[in-house]
């Protein structure tokens, strides 16, 4: 990817992209999440089908009654809504329930129209019930299925009126098309039957036993009661002289209630991409950490030097791969070259690389920029390790370590060994020439022709008394005489006072900041002592920075 961005505070369609690629992974979960359970939903919801009664309250009959005439006129919603009430009344969906025989149903009905993984469901259910009777007495059995079967129809009818009018619907639901308009329709008749007992008993009260009006009423009661199997009549016949009327039977449905499962499950997916992108750009604000070169340079108010990318595994020190075609050589290229013109025209020589956090892979970052000012820029560099809790630089580049003298003279006196001796490969390193016992040409490791480490040392004093010796800035001057470049790699400034001091020291300084890791706030508090004593903060290097466009999109917008 292009280090050269254009740094500006436009929002571009590559912003958008970057967001929602570097929190591909968030996206990814979520849709597969919400389709996932969408379409196990799917499984364990068993088709049902609906069939519908259209059922007029009339309160009039063909043969003539004064109670009839007086209750019509004074009609109203509430009245309407008392006789859609009566449809689910435990004595019509009990004759209902006797006449289809439905408490004899089989426990596990369901399963002969669901999906597999809602078989194994109902299997357990049924088992588990199964068990629950086995406890119970015959009388005991049948009651309870009796019960199970009213209230599970009583479940699966919904009574609406209709706006407007004297009339109201009767659905009736079932896994069973042909069952649902069977049901439907016996519902209906028995309703019908239950309002003609109610006038049957009113009419007894006023007529007595032997009038004609009762006997008709007592032959339409009967006629219906045959018809309680389900099957179709006549439209003539199934409106009968009740106060309410079937004007509507039911027919077998011919589609399932609801949306269907594909389209269910095509709005779903549509729906989950956008809850996955929604969540992104969630995550994506409330992330203070940093991630983009623009957001360094509004935030901390530095400038950016260049971004070094998320290393891979197995990749190596540059060192290794100088002479190879290593992706990381072009970023270490601009960082040097920006570096050097900054180096030249503010005439400084010795720059500071430190750090807001532990584990930034500063001292990787000297190791680097060492090694390509010095073997592709052709500048003379020397590399200080001022870690001097901490050091890394000599595993960097495999140098081998020497203690300090007293330890080397109590191994000599245990070992009794006449072969152990100091010398320019066994250095004392910067905390030697801290404490005053070797000088810069002593400690100097030659790593290549122009490149020069000097490694931390030990030392058994405390590191912020010996960095803020005078010693320090000899050594420095001397280093000024004989190199064109000082990169230091020092301690985090949270951890410690370390490179506060080291600071005063040098001539710049240079923050390493890891993409997505720290807060802005704590960067911020940080490199706020640098701030007050006034240090040249040169700039900020953004590192394990991740380009999460792919190359051939991001080429193309």
């Amino acid at each position: 990817m292009n280090e050269q961005e254009i740094l500006n505070n436009e929002t571009t369609l590559r912003d958008y992209l970057r967001v929602l690629f570097r929190h591909k992974a968030v996206m990814l979960v979520t849709v597969l999440t919400v389709c996932f359970t969408v379409f196990v939903g799917l499984k364990l919801k068993t088709k049902v089908y609906e069939a519908q009664v259209k059922m007029l309250i009339s309160a009039e009959k063909q043969v003539e009654a004064p109670y009839y005439k007086e209750f019509y006129g004074s009609r109203n919603v509430q009245q309407t809504l008392t006789q859609s009430e009566i449809v689910k009344s435990m004595p019509v969906l009990s004759r209902v329930v006797r006449a289809l025989h439905l408490d004899k149903r089989p426990l596990d009905d369901e399963k002969n129209y669901s999906s597999k993984l809602k078989a194994k469901i109902i299997e357990y259910r049924t088992a588990a019930l199964k068990r629950k009777l086995a406890r119970l007495t015959p009388e005991e059995r049948r009651f309870l299925l009796f019960r199970m079967a009213v209230e599970n129809l009583k479940k699966n009818i919904k009574v609406e009126p209709i706006r407007d009018t004297n009339m109201f619907t009767i659905s009736v639901r079932d896994y069973n098309p042909v069952g649902a308009a069977v049901i439907a329709n016996v519902v209906s008749r028995a309703y019908v039957i239950f309002d003609l007992e109610q006038q049957l008993a009113e009419l007894r009260l006023k007529y007595g036993e032997k009038h004609p009006t009762i006997k008709l009423i007592n032959e339409n009661i009967s006629r219906l009661k045959k018809t309680l199997s389900g099957e179709p009549l006549d439209d003539i016949e199934a409106i009968g002289p009740a106060s309410v009327k079937i004007i509507e039977q039911a027919s077998v449905p011919m589609k399932p209630v609801g949306t269907p499962k594909i389209i269910t499950f095509i709005i779903a997916v549509i729906m989950s991409i956008f809850l996955a992108i929604m969540l992104a750009f969630i995550f994506e604000y409330a992330d203070q950490t940093f991630k983009l070169p623009q957001e360094i340079e509004k935030t901390l108010n530095l400038p950016f030097l260049g971004s070094i990318p998320k290393r891979r595994l197995g990749d190596r020190l540059l060192l290794h791969n100088m002479n190879r075609r290593s992706p990381y050589v072009n970023f270490y290229r601009i960082i040097s070259d920006q570096l050097y013109i900054l180096l030249k025209d503010k005439k400084i020589k010795s720059i500071l690389i430190t750090s807001t956090e532990a584990k930034e892979g500063t001292s990787a970052i000297v190791a680097n920029l060492g090694i390509y000012l010095s073997q592709k820029a052709g500048h003379k560099v020397l590399l200080i390790d001022a870690n001097l809790r901490y050091p890394s630089l000599h595993k960097l580049f495999k140098l081998k370590t020497m203690s300090s003298p007293k330890k080397v003279e109590g191994q000599r006196k245990r070992k009794m060994s006449k072969t152990m001796h100091l010398s320019s490969e066994n250095s004392l390193g910067l905390a030697g020439i801290l404490e005053g016992n070797a000088t810069l040409k002593d400690v100097v490791k030659h790593v290549d022709k122009k490149l020069d480490v000097i490694e931390a040392g030990t030392t058994d004093l405390n590191p912020v008394i010996l960095l803020d010796s005078s010693n320090m800035d000899k050594m420095l001057k001397q280093a000024y005489e004989e190199y064109e470049i000082i990169l230091i790699d020092c301690p985090n400034l949270r951890g410690n006072k370390d490179a506060v001091i080291v600071s005063s020291h040098v001539d710049a300084t240079v923050i390493v900041i890891n993409e997505g890791k720290v807060r802005r706030q704590v960067i911020q508090n940080a490199i706020r002592p640098l701030k007050d004593k006034d240090k040249r903060i040169l700039g900020v290097i953004l590192n394990n920075r991740t380009f999460p466009i792919p190359r051939l999109i991001y080429d193309h917008i």
